[in-house]
Order: C-alpha cells, then structure tokens, then sequence
C-alpha cells in the first residue's frame, strides 16, 4: 500500500498569489511556517521553524486568494509533489504540499471592526432576562 499524505497546522508567511494556467485554472501560491519546540539535554528550550511551499488549484485557489491573508493560521491537508530541474549543470530540487483541503484558523475577537468595542462585548453587557420554559412556543 502506497499514501502520500501531508497535513501541516502553520501561519501563513505571505499573503497568496493568484495566476491562471493557459488552460483558466487558477494556481494559488503561498507559504506556510510551523514550529517545532523542544528541550535539549541541558533543559533549555529549542525552537526550529521549517517554511513549506503550498500550491492549490481551481476553486480552492480561488477561495485561498479570496480570504487566506499573511500572519493567518491555517490547516493544509495535501499531498508531496517534488520538482526536479538542471541549471547551470546543477541538479535542483523543490517539494511542495499540493493542497487538497484548508481550514482557516480563528481570527482576532475584533479583527475587521472598527467601533469602540467589539460586538460580542456588547452582547455580553445587554441585561440578561430569565426565559420561563412556559414562554418557548415548542
């Protein structure tokens, strides 16, 4: 049995690009950082970051470039596809996550609104009302 799976949990590194094949696909481009922490034999904590290059095509391209913004966590589900290519007379390699699927992690509690507090504030500061069970219709 043979599975080429990647899922990776990451902040977005820059916000994604958008072209089209000759054919009309629509190709998004982008990069997803990830960390990895951990402790040394001395007890002191180490951090590593790896940078992964994503590729989406058709309408999930067209649904990255329209909301998946720089700085965003986000969930890639995908598969590996390595490129291989000779310049100069050096042999280059690139691996990239073809996404299949995404998830877009949670925003900032006030992000896109510009009042004086955000609007689940102003939820939590109405007068709270006891419901009587006689009142619900069903």
């Amino acid at each position: 049995m043979n599975l080429n799976q990647a899922t990776i949990v990451g902040r977005v590194t820059k916000d994604p690009t958008i072209r089209a094949l000759p054919s009309g696909t629509q190709v998004a481009n982008f990069g997803i950082a990830t960390n990895h922490t951990w402790k040394d034999k001395e007890g002191t904590k180490q951090e590593e970051v790896e940078f992964h290059n994503v590729v989406a095509f058709s309408k999930l391209a067209e649904i990255i470039a329209q909301y998946v913004k720089k700085g965003q966590p986000i969930l890639i589900q995908g598969r590996l596809k390595t490129s291989s290519w000779e310049k100069d007379g050096a042999k280059h390699y690139k691996t990239e996550i073809i996404a299949e699927t995404m998830q877009m992690g949670p925003k900032a509690a006030n992000a896109g609104y510009s009042g004086g507090s955000s609007p689940e504030a102003e939820d939590q500061n109405q007068d709270t009302e006891e419901v009587n069970p006689d009142d619900i219709p069903f």
